[in-house]
């Protein structure tokens, strides 16, 4: 009878075991639900009200897209051939604004990209042409508004043989009063 009262005992045990495992368990679960973000777990919530808003930087660079589209479009009713494709004219631009920024890295893997659509190289070099002619603020290219930039690149890529605007000649300052030259 011994033998069987350690049965019943160790039955007793390993019940009571394997209850305080579950509990432990259930508590962990608890715990995990209380301590995680509440957004996890709903269902409802907008995906986008744990994103901290974009910065006016970000939408500037970026552009509504519905911009860009007309943008393309208008490239798409000015020129004919492969310069006019939606890809082409995307990476070209993307090409000539990474050129005049010097960044000549990404560029050139920018421009391989391009080349594997099939688009005219050329048209890279007369639109970067076009860019450097029409350019302004050449001294210091990196401290131009990325707006300016690229609406002189669209205008170039539309129409490469664009001629820059005449400026102004510079007035040849007068000598200053009380002085005599000899």
């Amino acid at each position: 009878m011994v033998f069987v009262r350690d049965r019943r005992l160790h039955e007793k045990l390993r019940l009571s075991m394997s209850m305080s495992s579950l509990r432990l368990i259930a508590v962990a679960v608890w715990a995990v639900a209380t301590i995680a973000p509440s957004d996890v777990f709903s269902q409802g919530s907008d995906p986008k009200a744990g994103q901290p808003p974009p910065s006016q930087a970000d939408s500037q660079r970026n552009g509504p897209p519905q911009r860009r589209l007309d943008e393309i479009a208008e490239v798409g009713k000015s020129l004919t051939g492969p310069a006019a494709n939606p890809e082409c004219v995307w990476l070209g631009r993307r090409v000539i604004g990474l050129l005049w920024r010097d960044d000549l890295d990404t560029a050139f893997r920018h421009l391989d990209l391009y080349d594997r659509f099939g688009c005219p190289g050329g048209h890279i070099q007369a639109t970067f042409r076009c860019l450097i002619r029409t350019g302004n603020n050449e001294t210091e290219p990196k401290k131009e508004t990325p707006d300016s930039l690229n609406s002189r690149v669209q205008s170039c890529w539309i129409n490469p043989a664009l001629q820059p605007a005449p400026q102004p000649a510079a007035a040849v300052p007068a000598p200053p009063s009380g002085t005599t030259t000899r």
